[in-house]
């Protein structure tokens, strides 16, 4: 029977496992620790995501193997980034499964006006952007079926966004957030469940394959009016006293 190979645990790892044991597939949650979401469906299984031959052996079976491991923080994706993405490659070509990539907006760089669509070239000049830039050609070039589907800053359950890392915890104490960002500034914010319905939607169809795709997202909000709404929504006070911090 083919299985569902979900790499990575965090916010959208967790969300696809979900939404495959929902609709009745066989999902195993790969991520050093053996977390995961508790189903039946799901196999949670402990091992290193960058070992080449483990994941294969993982894979066996494999119908698509979701690519969802994301480092916390942005200095190690260099240092893990690469051999991760190595190792889900091998395992797709050895197993003839799909190779379905959760990406983001860094490949392209700053845009003028800030708008940016599929057919957006990737320009990025940082490095966050241009790692993601080569792991996306690397994997477009590696003969493997894939996808890569981009989001912007996630918002919902398990999110590790901007909203959940600093407004939330302000709105619930009643302090003031301290936010590196224009609080004014339109921005698009991307609801991680619709990260995951686009995951399993075009990892399982072969008219996606070969080509990113955009996660259909909210129009742009300012950080303040994003606060205000959740405030709203809760029943709590807006957080008052944000603060614009710069890098």
């Amino acid at each position: 029977m083919a299985i569902h190979v979900v790499i990575g645990a965090g916010s959208i790892g967790t969300n696809v496992a979900r939404l495959l044991a929902d609709r009745g597939e066989s999902v195993r949650i790969v991520t050093r620790s053996g977390s995961g979401p508790e189903y039946p469906q799901v196999e949670r299984v402990a091992a290193d995501a960058s070992d080449p031959g483990r994941l294969t052996e993982l894979s066996r079976g494999a119908k698509v193997i979701y690519h969802c491991a994301n480092p916390p923080s942005c200095t190690m994706w260099e240092r893990l980034l690469p051999p991760i993405q190595n190792a889900v490659i091998t395992a797709a070509k050895a197993n003839g499964a799909v190779l379905a990539i959760t990406g983001s907006m860094y490949a392209y760089g700053p845009q003028p006006g800030g708008m940016m669509n599929e057919y957006t070239p990737m320009a990025a000049t940082g490095p966050k952007g241009r790692l993601r830039k080569r792991l996306w050609e690397q994997a477009l070039n590696s003969g493997v079926r894939t996808v890569e589907v981009r989001g912007s800053d996630y918002i919902g359950r398990d999110s590790n966004g901007l909203y959940s890392i600093i407004i939330e915890p302000a709105m619930k104490t009643g302090r003031a957030a301290w936010v590196p960002a224009d609080l004014d500034a339109p921005h698009t914010f991307t609801f991680n469940g619709d990260m995951a319905q686009a995951l399993v939607a075009l990892g399982n169809d072969e008219r996606a394959w070969g080509q990113a795709w955009h996660v259909p997202s909210p129009p742009a909000i300012s950080i303040r009016e994003l606060a205000r709404r959740y405030a709203a929504a809760a029943g709590r006070p807006p957080v008052q006293g944000a603060c614009v911090l710069t890098w």
